[in-house]
């Protein structure tokens, strides 16, 4: 296949369902670099339906579930549009539309593993008249993976240096790290929450899809009961490789801790923040004790408190994001599945066994093409 002008478009929405990230992006020498991006918002009846079924807090009949893939593709397809609208001259370029979709469940463990993405691709195809890859995760959970995390291979690809180890710490709904090793080896996993259960929080509290800048948080106290409680949670000791999600934690999660009965809200947001942190920071230690820098991207970049007490925890190792070395922290997951589309239509391998636990390399992704 001949791409060499070919641009690629990437779409995401992540655990915290805040809003779908759109990534038009250009390959030079194999190696995506972002041309335009934006982020097109939810509607809020349509995001609280995806949050009650995701915290497992509403039940779907096969009806209802039908419904929700399709409004969800409706939304995707909108997201994408909307970025090829301010690129006109570029739509023909584009090779195929690489979708993440919106996580409902994830349960990569038992005797039937399983990881489940919605937002029909078909009608993203349709709408947008341009060929679509989806459903990335399911084939490295076939192989025995955890699905997830699908970063590290750009990760690696945008910001490993040779002689230096580098943590990559995407602070999503969920935090995921990257340990780029000296020596090239790429290693990662889910760490546990990062923004979720704060959003999930602020929602419930103040009727605010999230924390900005953290003042919520800033303005109570941490409560040391529920903070050791939560971080006893059985996930934080399991060894990589490991991954998680909303359905794991979740407000109802949190509430079923005796001690959050008479808390103040503000003091269950500083916990919150505290968790996120220091179960972050403590990944970061035991697995990567070499690394001299932690390069952080996603929306939780944004709640400079939450920065801050990373800083405190993981220092003398510097803090910074992928910003500094020209990756855009709020776009690199959209970039990641514009990669993930195009290996596809490769026939090259999307995930990295070292760090999913796969079997093997996998070629992951299905074909939707567009109406000709």
């Amino acid at each position: 296949m001949n791409d060499a002008n070919a641009l690629y478009l990437g779409l995401i929405s992540g655990t915290s369902a805040d809003g779908i990230d759109a990534a038009l992006v250009r390959f030079e020498h194999d190696v995506p670099q972002l041309v335009d991006a934006l982020v097109h918002p939810w509607p809020d009846e349509l995001r609280a339906r995806i949050l009650a079924v995701a915290q497992d807090e509403t039940r779907l009949d096969l009806d209802a579930y039908g419904r929700l893939d399709v409004a969800i593709g409706q939304c995707f397809a909108e997201a994408a549009n909307a970025l090829l609208a301010r690129n006109a001259g570029e739509r023909a370029a584009v090779r195929a539309i690489g979708t993440h979709g919106q996580t409902l469940r994830h349960r990569p463990a038992g005797d039937h593993p399983f990881t489940l993405q919605v937002g029909d691709p078909s009608v993203i195809a349709e709408r947008c008249g341009i060929d679509v890859v989806a459903d990335f995760r399911r084939a490295d959970v076939a192989a025995g993976g955890q699905g997830a995390p699908l970063l590290p291979a750009v990760h690696a690809m945008l910001l490993s240096r040779p002689g230096r180890t580098r943590v990559v710490l995407n602070l999503g709904g969920i935090a995921n790290i990257t340990v780029l090793g000296a020596d090239g080896r790429v290693s990662g996993f889910d760490t546990g929450p990062a923004n979720g259960l704060m959003d999930a929080w602020c929602l419930r509290q103040r009727g605010t899809a999230f924390d900005r800048d953290g003042a919520f948080a800033a303005s109570g106290q941490v409560d040391k009961a529920l903070l050791d409680a939560l971080l006893n949670d059985a996930y934080f000791a399991l060894p990589p490789p490991k991954s998680t999600g909303r359905e794991h934690f979740h407000l109802a999660w949190l509430e079923a801790h005796p001690r959050m009965a008479g808390l103040a809200p503000a003091d269950v947001q500083a916990t919150l923040l505290e968790l996120s942190a220091q179960s972050i920071a403590e990944a970061i230690v035991r697995h990567a004790p070499e690394a001299s820098e932690v390069l952080a991207c996603g929306g939780g970049v944004h709640n400079r408190a939450l920065m801050r007490r990373l800083e405190q925890l993981i220092a003398p190792r510097v803090l910074g994001t992928t910003g500094a070395h020209g990756v855009d922290p709020d776009y690199l997951e959209a970039t990641a599945f514009a990669w993930l589309a195009r290996q596809r239509l490769l026939g090259l391998p999307g995930n990295l066994p070292a760090v999913t636990g796969a079997r093997g390399p996998r070629v992951l992704g299905a074909l939707y093409p567009a109406p000709r």
